[in-house]
Formats: C-alpha cells, structure tokens, sequence
C-alpha cells in the first residue's frame, strides 16, 4: 500500500514523463501475459513490478497536462484520495440502509452540483457512470411518462419520435436503440452556420411526424457538441417542447461545467425549464472518471421506468428514504459521491472558477494565433475550451499532421468532420495543464506542417475566402 501511494503520488506530482499516447502495438500487451490464471497466488510487490513493466507502458495518459484529445478530463488529487477510500470500504449504496451516508452524500454533492451551474431547486440528482447512461435514463423517464406507465407493463409501442441537431451526441440514438425506439426515430433536426439547431426546423419535423400519425416523444438539446462544441438555443426548444408536450432534455455534458463561471452562466440559458439535464464532473470538474450527474425534475417516472424491488430488498426505511437502486437499471452502485464531494470541497469553487476561466482564455489565444496564420483556417466558434480548425491543405494532410504530434509523445490531439471535412480538435480541460503547454501544442502544430512541407507551398483558400473574393 505505502509502494503504490508512493507511485500515485510520484505520478500526479510529474506525469509529464510518460509519452502522452501509448506508443504500444496491439496485441503486445497480451503477447507478453500467460492465457491462464495462475494457480497459487503471488506476492504483492511482483504484481506491481508488472504494473510498472508491462501495464504503464500501454496506458494512454488521461491525466498528462498535454492531453488534448477528446475532451481532456483530470483525476486530482482530492478524487484520486476518495477513490481509494471507496475501494477500502468497498460500499454498494443500492439501498440507503447498506450506506446511508453514500445515499445522502449522494443527494448533497448533487444539489451541490446543480446549484453551482445556476440551476433552481426542484431537480433530482443521480450520480450514474457516463452521460450515455444519464441520458438512457432520461429518455426512460420520459418514454414512461409518455405512455402513463403503460409500458413497464406492456412494452414499448411503435411510432416514438426523438428529435436532436444533426451535431448531437451518438449517445442519444444509442440510447433509442437500447429503449427499442429504434435508430430510425431519432429525427436529426438541420443547423444554422453556428453549428446550432434550428427550431423552425424542429417545428416542422414535429408537424410533420404527427400528421403521419407518429408520436413526438422528446426534444434533446446540447450545450457543447463533441465535434464543434455549440451551444443549441435552448430557451426556443423549451418553447416548442410546452407547446407540444414533448420532453426536453439537454446534454450538457462538456458546457454544463463553464456555468459555475458567473461570465459563462449564460450558456445554461433556458435550461432551468428542462425536465432533465446531464452534466460529467468527469470532463470539465476535475472528479477523476467515472462520474455523470443527472439532474432530473420529474424523479418518480424514472423510477417508475426503471424499479423493481423483490421481497428481499425491501426495508423499513422504504418511503422515507431514497434507494438509490429505483433510479436507473444498476442495482449495485459504486459511491461516486465522496471523489465529487472531496473535489468541490479541495478546490472550492473559486478554484473550479479559476481553473476554467483559464482553460477559456487560452484556448480563445490559441484560437487568435491560429487564424492569424494563413496556414490554418477555423472551422467553428469557439465558446468553451475547445478550438476546431484545419490545415489549409488536403484531409490527408491534416491526418498526418494529427499523426505526427500524436506519435512524438508531446501532445495528443484528436480529429472530427466539420461539413465533411477532416478537422483537428484541441481541448483543453486538465486541471495541470499551463498556458506553456497550449503553445507548444500550437509549436508542436506549426512544426508537423514544415516538416511535412519542407518547401513554400501556395496558400489553398477556403471556401469562404473564395466565395468573398
């Protein structure tokens, strides 16, 4: 124990050391293992001179300051202590009396949550693994609020329509899949030039779909995309979705965290008349992965969706106190709580504050210098952490730009398409990361474009420089 808290520390303190991305092979990892458990036990301290041999070299480092993939998330110090409390007392916190603090700790660092981004009171918070799962559990609620329970019963019905931007999460449509709506009734709604979904659009998908005879089930908003982080105008959704009696809900996932800076609370706009909202503490809120926080205004047709208690999981407690059990499928729950609660409680929320306000500045600087270069173009605003752009060349240029900073070990960045074209992706949100760090990735970017053109080439322009020209 005292040799692997030596390590964690010694990793937190300087995780620079390792290359970003894992240099592995696949399949080397398991070359090197025996396809057998063995059959007597070993010493402890052999297991960790494998950790250290053979598993850190196939890790791709999460927690390095210049990880700038996806979207970069930070186990702190605070989240990495509570995990380890976790795994000692080994809690399952599926009834509130096999832990009645991990349920109520629950219930306090989720309103904690909510009041943070400027949400009222009135939301049931459910802390869950991923966003993915958060939004099952939305649409499950909603699915089952709009069949008045008939389908806990009977089963799902045809003809649900869910409707979502173009630029939304696969999570939703995954989510339709799993509940049996099916794929295909996830009604992907246009966007305007800002990446953002267009509510006359909504409108007439919506129009269009009861006259022929379906049955709107939900509108599902997003505050910060994956691909180009925008923000859909939530207060015309939540307008449409009264009108219409639709669910609405909204994937905050990524954005929902800049609402604890009293200059970004503006992008939650509209998102207090939600009937659900999922913000990650895992991505922009420093808790170490996994925790989803899913804030809910109508708690009872979750649980009618999703609980069933056998004669041998009943208590005395029930109806006084929430079994955390009834709201979602997972019977046993990890207690995600205490890394949430001891990483508000570290940081305060100043420090959160601090930390995000940052991580916008620089990426707004970064974004200045990259479109004061006429190698590079913009390919989406860029109202968080994260800055969408392209090399003024071919898509396979800017893959083997990608390639090249990811392979030296300097830096991860990661890709998505932007109108169809291949676009790079630097997210920045680990809570080690420096200002030096986002301008050696833009050095590391400058660097892959000479190497790869050693000689002048002719500036390509954009469609839109063409288009004014």
């Amino acid at each position: 124990m005292h040799r692997a808290s030596d390590w964690v520390a010694e990793y937190v303190r300087d995780p620079r050391r390792y290359p970003v991305l894992s240099r592995a092979r696949p399949g080397e990892l398991l070359g090197r293992l025996p396809a057998s458990p063995p059959e007597l036990g070993e010493p402890l301290h052999r297991l960790l001179d494998d950790f250290e041999e053979l598993v850190v070299p196939g890790i791709t480092h999460w927690n390095h300051p210049r990880f700038f993939a996806y979207f970069a998330i930070t186990g702190s110090a605070p989240g990495i202590l509570a995990e380890l409390l976790c795994a000692a007392l080994n809690v399952n916190a599926m009834l509130w009396r096999t832990s009645p603090a991990a349920t109520e700790l629950e219930e306090v660092a989720t309103s904690w949550v909510r009041e943070a981004i400027g949400l009222p009171p009135g939301f049931f918070g459910l802390i869950t693994d991923t966003a993915s799962s958060s939004t099952l559990f939305a649409l499950a609620a909603a699915r089952e609020r709009e069949s008045g329970g008939a389908t806990r019963r009977a089963g799902v019905s045809p003809g649900l329509r869910i409707y979502l931007s173009v630029e939304a999460h696969s999570s939703v449509e995954k989510a339709a899949v799993i509940l049996g709506i099916g794929g295909q009734n996830c009604v992907r709604i246009p966007v305007d030039a800002e990446f953002r979904m267009r509510p006359s659009a909504l409108g007439e998908a919506i129009a269009r779909d009861r006259a022929a005879g379906l049955r709107p089930l939900a509108v599902v908003g997003t505050v910060g995309t994956t691909s180009t982080t925008s923000i859909d105008p939530i207060g015309e959704l939540a307008d449409i979705a009264a009108t219409e009696g639709l669910w609405l809900h909204i994937d905050a996932a990524y954005g929902g965290a800049a609402a604890i800076v009293p200059q970004m609370r503006w992008v939650l706009d509209g998102c207090d008349r939600a009937d659900s909202l999922v913000v990650n503490p895992h991505k922009w809120l420093f808790t170490p992965v996994d925790c989803s926080v899913l804030l809910i205004r109508h708690p009872d047709w979750l649980r009618a969706a999703t609980s069933l208690s056998p004669h041998y999981l009943t208590t005395a407690e029930d109806g006084a106190a929430v079994n955390l059990m009834d709201y979602g499928y997972p019977l046993g729950r990890r207690f995600r709580a205490l890394k949430l609660w001891f990483t508000l409680r570290a940081l305060g929320l100043a420090g959160a504050r601090a930390a995000i306000t940052n991580h916008i500045e620089w990426a707004q600087e970064l974004r200045r210098r990259l479109e004061a270069n006429p190698e590079w173009e913009i390919l989406a605003p860029s109202p968080f952490s994260t800055v969408v752009f392209r090399f003024r060349g071919s898509d396979e240029d800017n893959a083997a730009i990608e390639e090249t900073i990811n392979q030296s070990g300097e830096a991860f960045i990661s890709h998505t398409s932007v109108e169809g074209r291949y676009a790079l992706r630097v997210a920045i949100g680990n809570l080690r990361t420096t200002f030096d760090d986002v301008m050696a990735v833009y050095q590391l970017l400058c660097a892959a474009t000479k190497k790869r053109y050693q000689t002048p080439r002719p500036t390509v322009e954009s469609p839109s420089e063409a288009a004014l020209s």
